[in-house]
């Protein structure tokens, strides 16, 4: 290469402050980008640039890495991802709780797959069909994908209420064989919901002996987070150790106020373990959850907020309570006039969710549910809430660990190659943001509101979101585990 060529570059991040996901501090420096891939790091004032952009004052760091998402449908039917983008965020992890796009084809909806979208989603009998899918009609961000048990149970099983025999479990070991194979990333079960609630510890390792051959992970929304909190991880970590896999915590939470301040006992758990085997967990920053009605959930709640319902659809966004008087009953017998339905549960300590938050280990997952009618605002608010609200304002960590959880940590956790860090050679992922006014909008009653202090968010080196709107450019990629994605 000349020295002329040496000093060119299609983009200039000038003049801002990286921070570049590893945890170190700061620095001023600029960053300069070729094609979608980072060529230089530094002072770069005499390099000349196809478009230079001023980002003086802000903080140029790697686009954020949403690890726990249910955006499978989402990628083809909203490809413009803005609660995503407008967030910073450059990737996502789908197929999540057990629940995935593929490999299922059916013209009926069955329980719990409401999260991902209609029947019209589920037309992929293999994640390789699927993942083609992403690659034929890209999104705006990459993907990163799982596949789901309780997906491989409906493919395989009449009834999901009982364990499964030899052969079933044969059948979905071959179909995860598969889906590892086209690229995906591990097997994620959701032991907490009816479709895989009757399924022993034994038939999860019995499907996830595949996942040594792959280098994959288990990923899991466990049986229990509430009483039972402890004997789940145990669960978790057994399953992780007889399948050889790293063992990923979903959503890791306490809920129940008879529960509070047991994170204590949680995260030493989780520690304890970290000595002998690969772990890894996520949370999202709210002491309330949400996912399908269920009247199991009510008990453990101080609140229920519906945010759908297809029985009485203007049931969404109003609280559970409200209805259930209009309805003159309690709130249980209402709960099962909205089904099918889904909601928010406050159920959580906020002491819990900083402990949590604060420990060196946490990855940052939204959780967001992008179909529903009134969603929680964790879909449009998780990550400038981290940056904003944790750690400027309640300094609960610095800035640069704050990034580092949401790029680097979860890059090595999921083997995202060449992402999940500013660094020369990889992967142009870029998001510009304000420290000082960064900060999400999104609220419990107006949840789909684009964050602020977001300024620019490049994927592969395209921008994707600038001055609070998208591009509509769309240049997201399928990652395949364990492989580079080209131009």
């Amino acid at each position: 290469m000349s020295d002329q060529a040496r000093d060119q570059c299609d983009l200039l991040f000038a003049g801002g402050e990286v921070i570049d996901g590893s945890g170190s501090r700061r620095q001023r420096a600029d960053v300069a980008v070729t094609d979608d891939r980072i060529v230089a790091i530094g002072d770069l004032a005499d390099w000349h640039a196809g478009r230079k952009i001023d980002v003086t004052g802000k903080v140029v760091a790697p686009g954020f890495i949403d690890v726990h998402t249910h955006d499978d449908y989402a990628l083809l039917a909203k490809p413009d991802m803005d609660m995503k983008v407008s967030q910073g965020v450059t990737s996502v992890v789908v197929g999540n709780c057990g629940f995935s796009l593929a490999p299922l084809s059916f013209t009926e909806m069955q329980p719990g797959l409401a999260l991902l979208g209609d029947e019209e989603a589920f037309r992929f009998p293999t994640v390789s069909t699927f993942i083609g899918a992403v690659d034929d009609a890209p999104p705006a961000l990459n993907a990163v994908f799982l596949v789901g048990h309780s997906t491989l149970r409906f493919g395989a099983l009449d009834r999901t209420d009982r364990a499964a025999t030899a052969d079933e479990i044969k059948v979905m070991r071959d179909r995860l064989e598969e889906g590892l194979k086209a690229g995906a990333t591990g097997l994620s079960t959701g032991l907490f919901y009816d479709p895989a609630r009757e399924a022993p510890t034994s038939e999860v390792i019995e499907i996830g002996k595949v996942l040594q051959d792959y280098g994959a992970r288990y990923v899991t929304h466990m049986r229990d987070e509430a009483e039972g909190v402890m004997d789940s991880l145990e669960e978790t970590f057994t399953i992780g150790r007889e399948c050889h896999s790293r063992a990923i915590v979903s959503h890791h939470k306490v809920m129940g106020g008879q529960n509070g301040g047991r994170s204590i006992e949680t995260l030493a758990c989780i520690d304890h373990h970290c000595q002998h085997q690969p772990i890894g967990f996520d949370v999202y920053p709210y002491a309330a959850g949400s996912t399908i009605l269920k009247a199991d959930m009510l008990a453990n709640s101080t609140r229920v907020l519906i945010t759908w319902s297809q029985a009485t659809p203007e049931a969404g966004g109003r609280d559970l309570t409200d209805i259930a008087a209009e309805m003159g009953c309690d709130i249980y017998d209402a709960a099962e006039r909205l089904q099918p339905a889904g909601a928010i549960y406050f159920s959580m300590d906020e002491a819990d969710v900083q402990r949590i938050l604060s420990h060196p280990n946490a990855m940052i997952g939204s959780d967001g549910l992008p179909f529903d009618a009134h969603p929680h605002p964790r879909l449009w608010g998780t990550f400038p809430r981290v940056l904003g609200h944790y750690s400027r304002d309640l300094g609960l960590f610095s800035l640069e660990e704050a990034v580092r959880r949401m790029t680097s940590l979860s890059a090595a956790q999921f083997d995202m190659v060449d992402r999940g860090t500013l660094k020369t050679g990889y992967f142009a992922d870029i998001t510009v943001f304000d420290p000082a006014t960064v900060i999400d909008t999104a609220s419990f009653e107006k949840p789909i509101q684009a964050a602020a202090g977001i300024a620019h968010v490049f994927v592969n080196g395209r921008e994707v979101w600038a001055h609070g709107q998208g591009t509509g450019n769309r240049p997201g990629r399928a990652l395949r585990h364990g492989h580079a994605v080209a131009a």
